[in-house]
C-alpha cells in the first residue's frame, strides 16, 4: 500500500493518514504477506479490532465503536 504525501507546504491535508499509516506500522508485525488478499484480511483483522476492542485514552478509555454508541444514545 503506497503512502499518501501531502503537496507542498501542506502539512494537514493528510495528518489523518499520517497517523494511521503510524498506527500500523508500529502495531502490525510487518510481514511479507504470500498474497494480497492475506494482507487484505490481516489488515481488516486490525481495523476491526481497533474500531471495535481497542481503548482510547482520548476517548475516556473506551473504545471508538462505544464511543459512537454513547453519541449516538445521548442524541
Amino acid at each position: 500500500m503506497p503512502q499518501s504525501m501531502s503537496a507542498t507546504e501542506s502539512c494537514y491535508d493528510n495528518a489523518f493518514m499520517e497517523s494511521s499509516f503510524g498506527t500500523v506500522k508500529t502495531e502490525l508485525e510487518l510481514v511479507e504477506y504470500a498474497n494480497s488478499s492475506d494482507a487484505v484480511r490481516e489488515l481488516s483483522n486490525d481495523i476491526r479490532y481497533f474500531n471495535g476492542s481497542r481503548r482510547h485514552s482520548s476517548l475516556g478509555d473506551v473504545s471508538p465503536a462505544a464511543f459512537e454508541s454513547q453519541l449516538t444514545a445521548q442524541n
